[in-house]
């Protein structure tokens, strides 16, 4: 026994007699490892520091704001290992500095170059290490001095050697042996659980209910599940969202990112005229959104080139600068032939999938050619977006019912693209989409996306209602996701508006000015109350409800003959649909009817004006008005209700607005309106045109402020912003590796 503990008493000694021979042959070695570590740090934190405010130098040496650039200074050298910061000029004079910046220190003693550099000076006995970074801004260059103290790296270097000579003293070679084995072991342990983490976040709780988490293995899932703020709407109440905000958010979030959007609609139609040719701004809600985004973002358009002289300013590839008098971005315009239009446009779109969508007792119409065409043009779209992409990642902002199959067709081409699709018109619950023939190959089509928005959280869950009755897929109510084909598509509403504040504002007459001059072109006599009602000539919009409302308003109330005026804005659209045609028809015999009715000779009720009225025109007419009547029968959002409101900086006003109208969601100090109980919109008139000025300017008040708060910009920014988190957690997921 005694010789055995000797024995392993011997080979204790031996083992520590090695061990510290290692450790004082170690030690030096430790004090030098330490230092370049510590350099290394240190640089590291000087580069984070510099890519952290050269952008707000940048802008704070351009707008020669040396507050603004004290104070970005003055915050960095907050760190407690940052001695100073400062910035010397072109003429190596330190130009600003923060105030413990030693009196000693000079330009020259920073070493200079192109790109960043480094050097150690001493100030007052303490190494100081130099950190210089070029900064240009307009015509003035000059360089970012980040002055670290050393000093502390001497204690840390000796604490180091004492540290490791007692960790190798104190450690055995068995131990060492065994610690090997045991590192190996927990490697393969620790990437096993990586990989199942990964497994389960990517595909879903069924995969995680196999087996029971590890300690690590939860740890890593509850990481991914914070990185997965993509799964959840994005609100950003206390942004003030402008061009300028989304500008921020592509550079931020989406550095370097190429915006393309596809829309049917073109935002400028040229068109051949008398004198030359004409530009046209269409009368559509789409390019109302869109157009103030592509401005603020940049990018491409994709669209159908409609107008008679589109081929005529593009160049040979079909493109086009744009807007024609400041080009902010790309229009790419794509040619249908009337054939084509025919059968894709106002044959499967605009009388099969808009009447189906939208619930106003019109028969959609399904025919096997127009569905062909309807097939042959998505492809040409989405093959237009890959010839126009210049990167293999683009954010592709995919617009309304006219491209139900492009994202899946996109997708295929282009694998990495976040795809973004935006269903602008209501989706209907499962039993009416289930007469469509094609439901299945549109929702696959449609799946295809990163993100499919529509207006409301009501449509979201009827879409998750008939993806789950037609198509074999795994539905994630809780996080809003569906997964088809082994890819994962959010479902979020994205309540759309307008451009805040509204340009066709920039060039209006003062309220009363443009009641008077309203009065005088519709020759209606002096304090004649207006009503206005702007729209395209749709049968979704309930103009012969209002138009009948108004007739019985008379009928209960005449005292408003003579005394209130109705203008109706209608824009001529797909008058080639017998739906639409007949629409207009009885329009004009309604408005007749009703006119002499309630008429006479000189003062007619209903003013019917059947042409498109540009921007600026339209909002003349909304400041002229008492009231503005939106009596949509089903409508995804309407801008017009919004439009109203903007207009209306002198908060006076009164909007009558349908509860089939998803702006009816956000605007509720509106009069609220069934348009189907003509009953009803007839009090709801003599209410609007009885109501005081100061509950007026209330209720105006706060739809001024919704309206300001959720502008087109804020939806186009929740978009984008889900965007760049779904790219982040994609390339973290990319990283993990694939599943083993």
């Amino acid at each position: 026994m005694n010789r055995r503990f000797a024995t392993w008493f011997a080979y204790a000694a031996l083992i520590l007699l090695l061990v510290s021979a290692l450790g004082l042959a170690v030690a030096p070695f430790s004090r030098s490892l330490v230092e370049q570590w510590s350099r290394r740090d240190v640089e590291s934190r000087s580069r984070l520091v510099y890519n952290s405010i050269a952008g707000p130098i940048v802008r704070a040496l351009a707008a020669d704001d040396a507050s603004r650039l004290q104070a970005i200074l003055d915050g960095v050298a907050q760190d407690e290992r940052i001695l100073a910061v400062g910035l010397c000029d072109e003429r190596d004079v330190l130009a600003d500095a923060t105030a413990l910046m030693p009196q000693s220190f000079s330009c020259d003693k920073a070493a200079r170059a192109e790109g960043e550099s480094f050097s150690s000076v001493l100030n007052n006995g303490r190494r100081v290490l130099v950190a210089s970074f070029p900064i240009t801004a307009r015509d003035r260059s000059a360089y970012l001095i980040v002055l670290h103290d050393l000093s502390y790296l001497d204690a840390r270097s000796g604490q180091a050697q004492i540290y490791a000579l007692a960790v190798l003293v104190g450690v055995g070679l068995l131990v060492a042996t065994i610690a090997a084995l045991l590192v190996g072991l927990v490697l393969r342990r620790w990437m096993a659980s990586l990989r199942s983490a990964v497994e389960a976040f990517r595909f879903g709780p069924a995969k995680a209910a196999q087996r029971q988490a590890t300690g690590v293995e939860a740890q890593i899932q509850q990481l991914l599940r914070e990185l997965k703020v993509a799964r959840t709407p994005t609100e950003t109440p206390d942004v003030d969202w402008s061009p300028t905000t989304l500008q921020q958010v592509l550079e931020d979030s989406l550095p370097g990112a190429e915006v393309i959007v596809v829309s049917n609609r073109e935002p400028y139609i040229h068109n051949h005229a008398p004198n030359g040719v004409r530009l046209q701004i269409p009368a559509s809600g789409l390019v109302a959104a869109l157009e103030p985004i592509m401005r603020a973002c940049g990018g491409t358009w994709i669209a159908h080139g409609s107008g008679s002289a589109d081929r005529d300013v593009v160049d040979a590839h079909d493109r086009l600068a744009v807007p024609p008098d400041a080009p902010e971005y790309r229009l790419r315009r794509i040619w249908i032939s009337e054939e084509e239009q025919e059968g894709y446009y106002y044959g499967l779109a605009n009388e099969g999938l808009w009447p189906l969508c939208h619930i106003a007792f019109v028969r959609p119409i399904f025919r096997e050619s127009d569905w062909r065409l309807y097939e042959q043009i998505n492809r040409r779209f989405a093959d237009a977006v890959v010839q126009e992409a210049r990167t293999e990642d683009p954010i592709v902002l995919v617009q309304d019912y006219h491209f139900a199959l492009a994202p899946r067709m996109i997708r295929e081409r282009l694998p990495k693209a976040t795809i973004i699709t935006f269903w602008h018109i209501p989706w209907p619950n499962a039993e009416t989409f289930g007469i469509c023939p094609w439901k299945e190959q549109i929702l696959e089509g449609l799946l295809g996306s990163t993100i499919v928005g529509f207006h409301t959280q009501f449509h979201c869950n009827n879409f998750f209602e008939t993806v789950d009755r037609f198509i074999e897929s795994r539905i994630d109510r809780e996080h809003a996701t569906v997964t088809f084909g082994g890819l994962e598509t959010r479902v979020r509403p994205y309540p759309i508006s307008i451009d805040w504040p509204p340009k066709a504002m920039a060039q209006q007459l003062p309220v009363a000015i443009a009641r008077e001059k309203i009065r005088t072109a519709f020759r209606l006599p002096p304090k004649t109350k207006i009503g206005v009602g702007i729209e395209r000539f749709d049968y979704t919009k309930g103009i012969l409800d209002r138009i009948r409302a108004i007739d019985l308003l008379m009928s209960a109330h005449p005292e408003w003959k003579g005394r209130f005026a109705f203008i109706q804005v209608a824009a001529p659209t797909r008058s080639k649909l017998p739906a639409y045609s007949q629409l207009e028809a009885e329009a004009v015999a309604l408005a007749e009817e009703v006119n002499a009715r309630h008429g006479a000779a000189d003062f007619r009720p209903i003013q019917l004006v059947v042409r498109h009225h540009e921007p600026d025109e339209v909002f003349e007419l909304f400041r002229a008005a008492d009231l503005c009547i939106v009596s949509s029968l089903h409508d995804g959002m309407n801008l017009v209700a919004k439009e109203f409101v903007a207009s209306r900086d002198d908060e006076a006003g009164v909007l009558l607005l349908s509860n089939f109208a998803g702006a009816s969601r956000e605007l509720s100090e509106a009069l609220i309106v069934n348009p189907y109980d003509g009953a009803q919109m007839a009090v709801a008139l003599d209410v609007a045109l009885r109501m005081p000025e100061p509950e007026q300017r209330e209720r105006m008040r706060l739809m001024r402020q919704q309206v300001r708060e959720q502008n087109v910009y804020r939806w186009a920014g929740r978009m984008l912003l889900d965007a760049a988190r779904i790219r982040q957690r994609t390339r973290i997921l990319e990283l993990a590796g694939p599943p083993g």
